[in-house]
């Protein structure tokens, strides 16, 4: 029994040792200007030891060091994803953005972006952290209204109360919004050089069919899909939204989510 939990032990560890070593061999791969090996290498580490935002951020750089600047962003999408607060992804994602032929316009409102920017400030874990310390600070206003016998003090324990209580809500929603983002797939990035959005879910039959060309590295949200069998050149289509405005279809094969 004990041979076992030892064998168990030691092969955990090579396989930690493992993947760290892959991650380890891609920087070196990297600084050696072998952007290719070190994209190869940065998928191994992440396929054996999971995925982590740092790891992300640099196989985005390897991405964009080879021109592949769809998967680039996908890559810096992922890493904020798993941590917002990853300003050196953040600034290379805009810096990567606007190298792409369909620069993306900001037609979010003013609370959106707010929102984004403080959802931005810290990693998930940090905002749980947040979350949980304002709930201690509840507590104490709760505390201070039901026990003080001072008038003024039992104000403050009330309206402060009120105040924490919207702070911790908020808080605790961007604690739930941060943690799920690397879960949600329903957005993708453009991977081919150029590809159509179409009118219609089926590949174009003549030009009363409106197609609209859209090139590498253009976000999408994707809202529904839809498989086509039959239509020998597209076998299933994506119903997208683009800016938070244009909808249209696109083929499937086109893009990768997030």
């Amino acid at each position: 029994m004990m041979k076992n939990i030892f064998a168990l032990i030691l092969l955990l560890a090579g396989l930690t040792a493992s993947a760290a070593n892959f991650a380890q061999q891609a920087d070196s791969a990297y600084n050696k200007e072998d952007y290719r090996q070190a994209i190869s290498l940065y998928e191994q580490a992440i396929a054996n030891d999971g995925v982590s935002s740092t790891v992300y951020y640099n196989l985005g750089n390897a991405y964009f060091r080879d021109n592949r600047l769809g998967k680039a962003i996908i890559s810096y999408e992922r890493a904020l994803a798993l941590d917002p607060s990853n300003a050196d992804a953040r600034t290379n994602l805009d810096f990567v953005r606007t190298k792409i032929e369909d620069a993306p316009e900001d037609d979010s409102s003013f609370l959106s972006n707010l929102h984004h920017n403080i959802c931005s400030a810290l990693s998930p874990d940090g905002w749980a952290w947040c979350a949980l310390a304002l709930f201690i600070i509840l507590l104490g206003t709760v505390a201070l209204y039901i026990f003080s016998s001072n008038v003024a003090m039992r104000k403050i324990g009330f309206f402060g109360g009120i105040v924490v209580a919207f702070v911790f809500a908020y808080t605790t929603a961007i604690a739930y919004q941060t943690s799920n983002a690397a879960f949600r797939h329903d957005k993708a990035v453009v991977i081919v050089p150029t590809t159509n959005l179409s009118s219609v879910p089926r590949s174009s039959k003549g030009k009363t069919e409106k197609v609209v060309p859209i090139h590498e590295g253009t976000k999408i949200e994707i809202l529904d899909s839809l498989s086509t069998p039959e239509d020998p050149n597209v076998g299933k289509w994506y119903d997208v939204k683009i800016n938070n405005s244009t909808r249209a279809w696109l083929n499937a094969a086109d893009v990768e989510k997030i």
